[in-house]
C-alpha cells in the first residue's frame, strides 16, 4: 500500500515523472468510482511486518518503563518513578531512530511518537512533582503549574521530533501538549475555572480545528502529506468539539435527544463540507444513545440497541456510498469564497 506521500516521494526522486503519477491516481480513483480526494487515504500499515515490528516495540517499551521504574531515584513513596516515563520516551526516540527515520514504518512511527509524548509527558510531570515536592491531593494551583509545566518540556520534544522525523501526527501531539499547557496556565492564574473544564475544552478544540483546516487549505487535492498531518489534527479536533457539546445536553433530559440528534445531523453537513468523517465517528456513540433513549421512552424497551444499530448503521453506509454526490450538493449551497478554500470536489478538474 502506498501514500500520497509515498507517490510525491517517488516524483521528487525522479522515480515517477508528474504525469505518471497523476495518471496512476486517476486510475486508482476511476478504479474505485469515487474521486480519490474523497477516500481521505493515510498511511496506517506498509504490511504485516508493521505490525510485527510494532508488537516487539510495545514488549520492548514496556520492559523499559518496568526497569526504569525499578530505579527509585527521586521516585515518590507509592508513586511510579519518573524514571519509567522517561525511559520509555528515550527507547521511543531510539527506535524511531531506525524504524521511523530509515524505514519509513507507518504504524510503527505512529506508536513509537505516542508512547515518546505520553511517556515524556508522564515522565516530567513525576519528576517535576518528586523535586518540588507537590502531590495530587495538595494544592490545586501548584497542580495546574505541575501540568504546565510538564506540557510546555513535552510541546519542546515533540516539535524536536517533528524536525527530525516528520510524522504526520506529531502535529497532533503537539497541538494537544499545548492545549494542555494554555488551559494547565488558566487554571493556575483562576483555579475557580475548574468548574468551567468542558467550555476550555472546547475553545482549544476549535484551536486545533482551525489549525486542521488550515492544513488542509494548503492541500485542497491531498496529494501531499500535509494532508496527512491535517486528518490527525481533525481527529484530535473532534473530540474535543464534541464531548462538550453533548455532555451539556444528557439525552434523559426533555429535549437532550432530540438535541443530540440535530447536532448530529449538523455535524454530518460540516463533514461533508470539510470531507472529515471523524466528526461524525467521534459523535456516534452519543447519537446511538440518544436514538436508543427515544426508542425506550416509545415503548421499544430491549430492543432499543439493535434498532438504532440497524438505523444508524444504515444511514451511514447510505452517505458512504454517496459521499461525493452528498458533498457536492452541500458545498455548491455554500458561498463561493468559501468552496473555493474546501477540498475539492474532483482532483481531476485540476489536473
Amino acid at each position: 500500500m502506498y501514500s500520497e506521500s509515498d507517490i510525491d516521494a517517488a516524483v521528487a526522486a525522479g522515480a515517477l515523472t508528474p504525469q505518471a503519477a497523476e495518471a496512476f491516481r486517476t486510475h486508482v480513483a476511476e478504479m474505485r468510482a469515487a474521486p480519490a480526494v474523497d477516500q481521505e487515504s493515510f498511511r496506517f500499515l506498509t504490511g504485516f511486518n508493521d505490525i510485527f515490528v510494532s508488537i516487539a516495540a510495545v514488549l520492548m517499551l514496556v520492559a523499559l518503563g518496568w526497569l526504569g521504574n525499578s530505579v527509585r531515584l527521586l521516585a515518590q513513596p507509592d508513586a511510579p518513578s519518573p524514571l519509567a516515563g522517561l525511559a520509555v520516551a528515550a527507547g521511543g526516540w531510539g527506535l524511531a531512530e531506525y524504524f521511523t527515520r530509515q524505514r519509513r514504518m507507518a504504524l510503527p512511527s505512529i506508536l513509537l511518537l505516542l508512547a515518546f509524548t505520553g511517556g515524556l509527558g508522564v515522565g516530567t510531570m513525576m519528576l517535576l512533582s518528586a523535586l518540588l515536592g507537590v502531590v495530587p491531593e495538595g494544592n490545586d494551583r501548584a497542580m495546574a503549574l505541575l501540568i504546565a509545566a510538564a506540557a510546555a518540556v513535552t510541546a519542546g520534544g515533540v516539535w524536536l521530533h517533528w524536525r527530525r522525523f516528520q510524522v504526520p501526527i506529531t502535529i497532533a501531539a503537539g497541538a494537544a501538549t499545548l492545549a494542555a499547557l494554555s488551559i494547565g496556565l488558566i487554571l493556575a492564574a483562576v483555579p475557580p475555572v475548574i468548574d468551567y473544564l468542558s467550555p476550555l475544552i472546547f475553545l482549544a478544540g476549535i484551536a486545533v480545528f482551525a489549525l486542521a483546516m488550515r492544513w488542509d487549505m494548503s492541500d485542497r487535492t491531498r496529494t501531499t502529506r500535509r494532508s496527512d498531518v491535517a486528518f490527525w489534527l481533525h481527529l484530535l479536533a473532534a473530540p474535543m468539539l464534541v464531548h462538550p457539546i453533548f455532555s451539556a445536553f444528557g439525552p434523559r433530559t426533555e429535549l437532550g435527544a432530540p438535541v443530540v440528534i440535530a447536532l448530529y445531523i449538523l455535524l454530518g453537513f460540516v463533514a461533508l463540507a470539510i470531507d472529515r468523517r471523524a466528526l461524525m465517528v467521534s459523535a456516534l456513540a452519543y447519537v446511538l444513545y440518544a436514538i436508543g433513549h427515544l426508542i425506550d421512552q416509545g415503548g421499544g424497551k430491549g430492543g432499543s440497541f439493535g434498532i438504532t444499530a440497524l438505523v444508524i448503521g444504515s444511514a451511514l453506509l447510505l452517505l458512504s456510498a454517496f459521499w461525493t454526490v452528498a458533498r457536492a450538493w452541500v458545498v455548491d449551497r455554500l458561498p463561493e469564497r468559501m468552496a473555493d478554500r474546501l477540498p475539492m470536489i474532483d482532483r481531476r478538474a485540476v489536473a
